[in-house]
Formats: structure tokens, sequence, C-alpha cells
């Protein structure tokens, strides 16, 4: 993978997108947009790439749009030219719930705006102590609801958080994103990489396709009934029944000893 607009890397079975725009709080432009969207839907034919890993550099995660690159331009955007914007936006979103391998965002620092919502995108949040986080739509005179914010945020943290949070546009710190469920962990900033590789490894060493069905689960689930949901999930299983890994997990289970999933790094 070549980006340009933010930094890339691997290791082992973990791909890490790391947002490099320090000097502007790692604030999004159109290009980034585009990149990341683009290489999330590359990495999803990836079957070596195992788990994903979305940070930043410098004292912040992402504060969103930046100001005069993508903020100022949309005043002077046609509504035609608008719809084209934020539909751009959601298509990043889209690409991170499609994707089929777990996403870690790894929160540097602050979390703002169409930060918050990639962050709340992710599957997994890990935070440093620093990393308080607002989804700041409202502050600039738009709808709270802001790439499936309102569709996302209810099922982490119930709807009354979700609409306090989306209608004031307040920040909340790490310690009280982590209490009402927002944050998966927080630790200090120092601790941060460490514990988000040890996360990284441990979701690279599990079966990639059932957590891939875990998350699809996760993501069609959200839209069916009880029954619709039984159904789904009694035919997925049976399904990874037959597999390999199920066989390998009751060998290991039986052996007393890790298992080693298809495809997993030692």
């Amino acid at each position: 993978m070549n980006t340009r607009s933010f930094g890339y890397g691997e290791a082992g079975a973990v791909a890490t997108l790391t947002l490099d725009r320090p000097e502007a709080l790692n604030a999004l432009t159109f290009e980034v947009y585009r990149e990341l969207t683009g290489t999330l839907r590359a990495l999803a034919g990836r079957g070596d790439v195992r788990v994903v890993v979305i940070t930043g550099r410098g004292r912040a995660f992402c504060t969103g749009g930046d100001v005069k690159e993508i903020i100022g331009e949309l005043l002077k955007y046609d509504r035609d030219r608008l719809a084209a914007f934020t539909r751009l936006t959601c298509d990043l979103i889209r690409a991170m719930r499609a994707l089929p391998q777990p996403i870690i965002a790894s929160l540097n620092g602050t979390v703002a705006g169409a930060g918050a919502a990639i962050a709340l995108a992710a599957d997994l949040r890990l935070a440093a102590d620093t990393a308080r986080i607002a989804f700041l739509f409202v502050k600039v005179g738009l709808s709270g609801a802001d790439m499936g914010a309102a569709h996302l945020l209810p099922r982490v943290v119930g709807l009354g958080r979700a609409t306090e949070m989306l209608m004031t546009g307040d920040f909340v710190d790490a310690a009280e994103a982590l209490r009402i469920g927002l944050y998966n962990r927080v630790v200090s900033p120092e601790r941060l990489a460490a514990v988000t590789a040890e996360m990284a490894a441990r979701l690279a060493r599990g079966p990639a396709a059932g957590l891939a069905a875990t998350k699809d689960a996760l993501n069609r689930e959200m839209h069916m009934s009880l029954e619709a949901a039984l159904d789904h999930e009694a035919a997925v299983q049976a399904e990874l029944m037959q597999r390999a890994d199920f066989h390998e997990g009751f060998a290991a289970f039986m052996g007393k000893r890790p298992p080693r999933f298809e495809g997993a790094p030692e």
C-alpha cells in the first residue's frame, strides 16, 4: 500500500493507518477521506491482513474536517456538490463497517467531529487518558446526526446519553467515555501503543472467518427481529462448524493448549 495523505505500515498480520497531520491536529482533507476509503476497501481483499489499526500522530487523534481545506470550501459549494461531499464522508464509514477484519481505533488524543465518527465506526476503541471526545456538528449549525452517528452511538451508549452528546456537541473526557461504554480501554499515553499492539495481536491470532462473521452479524442484526437474528446466526454458525478452525478449536481445548487457527501468526 502506497498512501500519500496518511501513514501506512504493516507488522505481521496487522495494518496500521496513521493520520499524520499533527500540525493541524490531524484534521481531514478531501484527499484523506478518499484515500482512507480506498485503502480500507483494498484491505478487505487482503487475507494476510487480519486486523486494522487507525491512530493519529501528535496530541490529537483527529479533530474533524480541516477548517481551511474543507469547511471554507464547502461554503462555496452548491447543493449538488455539498451532497457529493456528504456522501464521500459516509462512504468512509461504509468502508469501515464493511471491512471483514476488526478495526481498532487507537485514540492517542483529542477526538472530535468527523474524528469522533471514525472512532465510533471502529470495532474497538482503546484510548489514552487525554483522549476527550465530542460530536461537534451542532456547534457549527449542523445536525448532530452525521456519518452514521445517530445510528451507531445509541447502540453503544444508549439513546439518552447519545441524544445529549449529539445535541450539545460537548466534550466527554476519557474516564466518562469509558464509564458509558464508548471506550473499551483507557490507559496512559505512554502505554497506548503497547496495549493496542497486544489487542491487535490477540485478534490476529483469532479465527479470521469467525471474527468476520461476528462483525457481519453485529451489522446485520441491528435491523433484524430476534427471530430473524436467530435464523441468521444458526445458518452462519452451522457453516463455520464445517471449517478447519472449529476442529482446531476443539482439539486445542481438549489438548489444553492455545489454538492455532488457519493463517494466524505464531
